[in-house]
């Protein structure tokens, strides 16, 4: 019984019960500080980018809503 439970979850892949237990559960991914450093330049350099498109697209909508105040006067 248990070598037809070890093969039916070798076929739908998912491990034995006995290595289950062995896991850590912690998440190892070998990534450095420059790593997390260069991440972070990337993340300013977008929010950089944001800031002055949210400004051009309130300013938009603002002469957009003068223009439409004007013609209806």
């Amino acid at each position: 019984m248990r070598t037809l439970t070890t093969i039916f979850a070798a076929v739908a892949g998912i491990a034995p019960a006995a290595t289950a237990f062995a896991a850590s559960g912690a998440r190892e991914d070998n990534s450095g500080i420059y790593s997390t450093i260069f991440l972070g330049l990337c993340a300013l350099i977008v929010i950089g980018q944001l800031v002055p498109a949210v400004m051009v697209m309130l300013g938009f909508a603002r002469g957009v809503r003068k223009e439409a105040k004007s013609e209806v006067a």
